[in-house]
């Protein structure tokens, strides 16, 4: 029997799950750094050369190996005190792991259990922080030029099952989230919506449930207790990644929608998600999925309260920034678009299965983020039909990176 070598972190560093971007600055090019999850508010510039540096920072290359590597890359010695230097750097932000970031992350979990509400992690800066201000802005959103305006739908007095929302950024994607939310103004409202958002930081675990209410500038919205309790009792160690919900906006954005246009109290079960289509492949991954997701329906049908399930996610991610080699042009966009309009015929019919067979083909080369909660509430719903209402893009850097999403409803 042989025990496992432990080696040493700071000779073989291990980078977090950390977001990137390109950016220029005159005629160089950057890669700014930062941490989705919110246990860091830092961010990082470095230049392309440390970039290729920092992404040998996985655990099985020591600095000695990157020095290797680099010079076979660059044809230049790398001093090692420049790697320890940058090793530091990142260690003093909690953008490595090590002790001191479990530390942290373990601090910021007794912090967020010790919180009566999820406070508004984004209120005044991705949407407005004064309610009045911010029931106005919502309203904009659905009379804009780009927005349903206030037509009747063909759908009104219907039971609604499900939506489909983005996660983009309020201020330019609004409108298509309004897109979604008319069909809720005008159907038979439930009484619990249950909220699937993407992770964008990751989970260990696939799902994230919390069981806090959730403060906006429009009040509080209450999670449904007794559903939170006997999925709690079930399947416990979903709750274990409920920090994910502190930084993750997914949830959040799609709260002030629901607080405007809903007619009658209702709760919510804020749910996070994590998973590709690709990883159903491993049977563990999909076993894991599995139970919770049937543990989730079965609480939903034993209290017999009528729910909306809400997934929150985007689609396509185009451009460098999500790790293509060159910008997307204006035909790799519209081929894209084509695609994801396929690829949400399924989704349209409920077809969870296809929905995902569709992104294996591709072998999810357009990083489908959004699939684990589109492919969730496939599972969960119980409908006739879904429909998609609305699609639109968003750049998300200086390299025209670009993100794709949609609004759909279910009845």
């Amino acid at each position: 029997m042989t025990s496992e070598v432990v080696k040493d972190p700071t000779q073989y560093p291990v980078l977090r799950n950390l977001q990137f971007s390109p950016i220029k600055q005159g005629e160089d090019q950057l890669i700014v750094l930062w941490d989705p999850s919110g246990l860091s508010k830092e961010k990082l510039v470095i230049p392309l050369n440390y970039f290729f540096i920092v992404q040998h920072f996985d655990g099985e290359h020591s600095i000695q190996d990157i020095g290797a590597l680099y010079l076979k890359r660059f044809g230049e010695f790398l001093l090692p005190s420049k790697v320890e230097q940058l090793v530091a750097d990142l260690e003093q932000k909690l953008f490595l792991e090590g002790a001191r970031t479990e530390s942290a992350r373990e601090q910021a979990r007794l912090d967020y259990r010790r919180q009566s509400v999820r406070p508004a992690a984004f209120a005044g800066r991705s949407y407005e922080a004064d309610g009045i201000k911010l029931k106005k802005q919502v309203d904009g959103f659905f009379s804009s030029g780009e927005g349903p305006d206030f037509k009747p739908s063909e759908n009104r007095g219907k039971v609604i099952r499900g939506l489909v929302a983005p996660t983009y950024d309020l201020k330019q994607a609004g409108p298509v989230y309004a897109w979604a939310y008319k069909e809720l103004q005008e159907c038979q409202q439930p009484d619990v919506y249950v909220i699937i958002g993407t992770a964008h930081a990751g989970l260990e675990q696939f799902f994230a449930v919390t069981d806090k209410d959730f403060e906006t500038p429009l009040g509080i919205v209450k999670a449904d207790r007794a559903i939170m309790d006997r999925l709690k009792g079930l399947v416990p160690e979903y709750f274990e990644e409920e920090i994910a919900h502190q930084s993750e906006h997914a949830i959040e954005f799609q709260l002030p929608f629901i607080q405007t246009i809903a007619g009658k109290p209702f709760t919510i079960v804020p749910v996070l998600s994590s998973f590709s289509a690709m990883s159903l492949t491993d049977s563990t991954v999909r076993a894991s999925v599995d139970r919770f997701l049937t543990a989730l329906q079965d609480t939903l049908v034993a209290f017999g309260k009528t729910f909306c399930v809400v997934a929150a996610g985007e689609l396509a991610h185009l451009g460098m920034r999500y790790g293509d080699s060159a910008p997307p042009t204006d035909f790799s966009f519209h081929r894209s678009m084509q695609r994801d309009l396929e690829m949400l015929k399924p989704v349209e019919e409920l077809q969870p299965d296809a929905f995902e067979q569709f992104i294996q083909k591709e072998n999810d080369q357009r990083r489908i983020s959004g699939f684990s909660p589109i492919y969730s509430l496939l599972r969960l719903i119980q409908a006739e039909k879904g429909q998609v209402l609305r699609y639109d893009r968003g750049i998300t850097d200086q390299y025209n990176s670009t993100v794709t999403y949609a609004s759909m409803a279910f009845f």
